[in-house]
């Protein structure tokens, strides 16, 4: 599979971790910043990746930032994208059976490399579920062309 993947500076160096990973376990990837520890913004990050997948080119997406909170909220502005930040393998197992998640969002730091390489592999190795999940992925879908106004009941 090919992979986005993307981080700012506080996710430097767990992306070059999970660069070999990817390595390992055969998948390509396609590296859209950041290259050092030089501070950056992490929307215009998230947004490069999440266009690239949105376009078609890549399979999945992958961002780091401090917490991944950042990199989740702007990921989910993009048509297209369902980014889910996810804290083990268990939550990236979910993000892609029930939610059809497109990219994952990790935290830079304070989890080992082991939890890290685990929430990645799962998130890379579980399909969608399809089924009755299908309904609400188009309900989110609808919600990003067809917004409805306020009604206050």
């Amino acid at each position: 599979m090919r992979i986005a993947i993307g981080c700012d500076h506080r996710g430097f160096e767990v992306k070059q971790e999970i660069l070999r990973l990817l390595s390992e376990l055969g998948h390509s990837y396609h590296d859209f910043g950041c290259y050092d520890g030089t501070t950056v913004d992490y929307p215009d990050i998230a947004r490069a990746v999440g266009e690239a997948l949105a376009e078609g080119g890549f399979g999945r997406g992958i961002l780091l930032c401090s917490t991944g909170i950042g990199m989740c909220i702007a990921a989910n502005k993009v048509r297209g994208i369902r980014a889910a930040l996810c804290h083990d393998a268990f939550s990236a197992e979910r993000a892609r059976l029930h939610n059809d998640a497109n990219v994952l969002c990790l935290a830079g730091g304070g989890r080992s490399l082991q939890d890290t390489s685990d929430t990645v592999q799962a998130f890379l190795s579980t399909e969608f579920e399809s089924g009755r999940h299908v309904a609400r992925i188009r309900k989110i879908e609808d919600m990003e062309t067809e917004p409805r106004p306020y009604q206050d009941d």
